[in-house]
């Protein structure tokens, strides 16, 4: 873990000397606000991680990385690449600076999948390029291709020539007809887990962090964005640079190209946006800026400037990410209410949890994201009441009770065991709602206050670095667990991090709210109420959400459409409304739905939203109608919705990555 260290070092020294270029051009109030950011990141960047002792080291190694990052290890990437959307390629060099931790290291090894590279060269201190040799491996289905460059004695960088190709995983390339506005192409990334190897030659661990510079090259009628400072307002000129100071993992490097326009929140915040989605998701997140005030009155400064959204295309296969400085985000949840917005809220927290205390492995997936859950709902409650925070809990935990049921059980554990499986497979309720009903236990073992002190102490020792589970355990014993006994057991703690399924002393959050509509929905299916006796005109989404998904599996049909007439909830605008509703009339064969379904699979990339509704058609045999539909949309849908519904649907012929 100290060979880490000396990388850390040298990334708090390119920052540094990085930041003050990078906000040149930029609004007085606005440089110095970056400037008091990054200031507060150098200092956490210089901390030295805490030791952590541990006799068994093989938990340090990630499977699902081919880079010899023991040996040599990245800490800066320079990248010039021009965005073709004719060939849906990237193509240019990238020039690769790393730090020999062993000085007798011969090779570099990287992680790619379908690169094309064209040349490799070693770069001199003046610049100088000499050809060296490469090899590039065979494709493995999940790791991709393995590159191995050789090094020459005194050797700190080489640049890889190199173009991206159409079926990379981690791109999306939409013509005019899937955008909003019909007119210009859009391009986006999606590099979490491991699919910042289709687009760039680099050590694609969470363990390795690198700041980045980019030099990027578009139609001149479009507007390039990337997880790195964005210059609100760029005039449009098709070539864009950007400056990322801080050290992140290469799953945080990103890109967006589109027809985008940009629109301000506060001053740190904004939304860059096709013109479709502009107002109305500034509208929907002006909100953002006084979440960032309440994350930081909590758990410290928010160390990165700028804090912007990039409203993506329907296709987008997740409700966000948490891309550093511009998370990507979902049009899915501009419901006009505000009822979605814990979205954002959840992005934001991993500038805490994730992006700046980030999983070494994708075995410790849960260290991101179940923290980042336990910082949403805070924020929830802090920005709306303990109600509404409640309430999320309590639809989160039913959800994560359902899943657990079909889910293998050992992919149930916290600290998960892929043994070579994808690690996109890593991702399900088990990380975020288990891993922060964990938190929510141990909050109530210690005390909001303890606690509290407890996450902000672990997010400065642990500032700009990579951990694992391992690690964690034991710096939670030492600064918790130790310092406060007879609050938890060791054998809680290992039935929550290292068991199968839910313990029985698992936080169960209720909302008095749902108390009454359990009451209205039961007195309704057993005939005491009539609908239009039901006062339902005061519901949340969030009680509406209750409502649908514990209407019984049996419920007439009869029933389900006098629901129907009543509510609506066929042509509901809110997509996770819909969701619940389209998939209990798939279980209950309501085929009402049938072309609501259909458009609204159509119309959505979004896997959360759409595989359940896939599975349930396959499971109900109506197969044949899940591929109808599946045949029209499959085209709109990124990469990895392909990848997951092409198994659903498809499962005696899965389609490779």
């Amino acid at each position: 873990m100290n060979k880490r260290l000396p990388t850390m070092l040298v990334s708090a020294v390119l920052a540094m000397s990085l930041i003050a270029c990078q906000q040149s051009e930029n609004s007085q109030t606005t440089k110095t606000d970056a400037k008091n950011a990054s200031e507060k990141s150098q200092q956490a960047m210089k901390k030295e991680m805490p030791k952590v002792e541990a006799e068994d080291l093989s938990y340090l190694i990630d499977e699902h990385s081919y880079a010899n990052k023991d040996e040599v290890l990245l800490t800066h990437l320079d990248l010039d690449l021009e965005v073709l959307f004719d060939k849906k390629q990237l193509k240019g060099h990238v020039d690769l600076s790393f730090e020999r931790l062993q000085s007798n290291a011969q090779q570099l090894i990287l992680d790619t999948r379908d690169l094309t590279i064209d040349r490799v060269t070693s770069i001199d201190s003046d610049g100088n390029e000499t050809d060296t040799q490469f090899v590039l491996a065979d494709k493995d289905a999940v790791l991709g291709s393995k590159l191995t460059v050789e090094l020459k004695d005194g050797e700190e960088k080489v640049r890889i020539y190199y173009n991206s190709n159409p079926q990379a995983s981690g791109l999306q390339w939409l013509t005019p007809e899937q955008t909003a506005g019909k007119k210009e192409p859009f391009m986006f990334s999606q590099a979490q887990a491991i699919h910042a190897r289709s687009f760039i030659p680099v050590q694609d661990s969470p363990d390795v962090r690198v700041t980045y510079k980019a030099n990027i090259k578009t139609p001149k009628q479009l507007l390039a964005v990337m997880s790195a400072y964005n210059e609100p307002n760029t005039p449009l000129d098709g070539d864009y640079q950007f400056d990322m100071p801080q050290a992140i993992p290469p799953y945080l490097i990103a890109i967006g190209v589109g027809d985008l326009q940009f629109k301000s929140m506060g001053p740190r915040t904004g939304v860059y946006s096709e013109a479709a989605y502009l107002d109305s998701s500034a509208k929907e997140f002006e909100d953002t800026e006084q979440m960032i005030d309440i994350t930081e009155a909590m758990y410290g400064p928010y160390l990165w400037g700028r804090y912007d959204l990039l409203i993506l295309p329907p296709s987008f296969p997740f409700g966000g990410m948490e891309n550093p400085r511009l998370s990507f985000i979902t049009p899915t949840v501009i419901a006009g209410d505000k009822s979605l917005i814990n979205l954002i809220a959840h992005e934001l927290a991993h500038s805490w949890s994730g992006n700046l205390v980030t999983n070494a492995t994708w075995r410790d997936l849960w260290l991101n994201e179940g923290f980042t859950s336990y910082v949403e709902n805070r924020i929830m409650e802090e920005l709306f009441d303990e109600n509404r925070s409640e309430m999320e809990n309590a639809l989160s935990v039913q959800g994560l009770r359902q899943q657990v049921k079909s889910l293998p059980v050992g992919d149930t554990i916290l600290h998960i065991t892929l043994d070579g499986r994808d690690p996109d497979d890593a991702f399900s309720g088990v990380p975020y709602t288990k891993g922060q009903m964990f938190l929510v236990f141990l909050e109530q073992r210690f005390g909001r206050e303890t606690f509290d002190k407890f996450l902000n102490q672990y997010f400065g020792d642990f500032a700009f670095k990579s951990l694992t589970t391992p690690e964690f355990e034991k710096y939670l014993d030492k600064h918790l667990i130790a310092k406060y006994p007879g609050k938890v057991t060791q054998a809680e703690i290992d039935e929550w991090l290292h068991s199968p399924m839910l313990p029985e002393f698992m936080p169960n959050p209720q909302s008095n709210a749902f108390i009454k509509v359990d009451a209205a929905s039961a007195d309704f299916i057993s005939g005491k109420l009539a609908l239009n006796d039901m006062v339902t005109d005061k519901w949340s989404i969030h009680e509406w959400l209750h409502f649908i998904n514990n209407l019984p599996q049996d419920i007439s049909l009869e029933k389900m459409a006098e629901l129907d007439k009543a509510f609506d909830l066929t042509t509901t605008t809110n997509n996770e409304v819909a969701h619940a509703w389209l998939k209990l009339a798939i279980n209950r064969g309501y085929g009402v739905v049938n072309q609501r379904l259909e458009d609204y699979l159509i119309s959505i990339g979004r896997r959360k939203l759409i595989v359940p509704l896939y599975k349930a058609l396959m499971d109900t045999k109506q197969g044949d109608f899940a591929k109808r539909v599946y045949a029209i949309a499959r085209s709109g849908y990124h990469p990895l919705a392909q990848g997951t519904v092409d198994a659903i649907v498809n499962p005696a012929k899965p389609v490779s990555k």
